[in-house]
């Protein structure tokens, strides 16, 4: 096997290839476990969402982000409340303002055709 072949003269030694890949799957397989992968949670809420039905989602909300996840939110509109999606981005800021101490703003809250989306992260 070639060590490093840059040097002059290139440096080689001789090794069981065998043994020189189950050590490299080994290694491979203690850095995959030592990963954090990360997780994405999305609630849906709607523009006209009462005020206790908030509550709930937003108690979800923070159990899932001290549990190490991101938070996706999802406000949907269906016809005519298109016509204020203020009332999206109020209910978001909202959010953002309950949050705000277990959580950070990852996304801006932008539309996406019929639906306004936040991303928030774990603090």
């Amino acid at each position: 096997m070639e060590i490093s072949p840059n040097a002059s003269p290139p440096v080689c030694k001789l090794l069981d290839y065998g043994k020189f890949r189950y050590e490299k799957q080994k290694k491979e397989k203690d850095t995959k476990k030592k990963q954090h992968v990360v997780q994405v949670k999305e609630i849906r809420l709607r523009p006209q969402i009462s005020d206790h039905d908030l509550g709930t989602k937003l108690t979800r909300a923070a159990k899932f982000l001290q549990s190490g996840c991101k938070l996706k939110f999802t406000v949907m509109f269906r016809g005519r409340e298109l016509a204020n999606m203020g009332v999206g981005k109020t209910l978001l800021d909202r959010v953002v303002s309950i949050l705000d101490d277990i959580a950070e703003v990852e996304k801006v809250p932008e539309t996406e055709g019929r639906r306004m989306v936040l991303i928030m992260a774990p603090r």
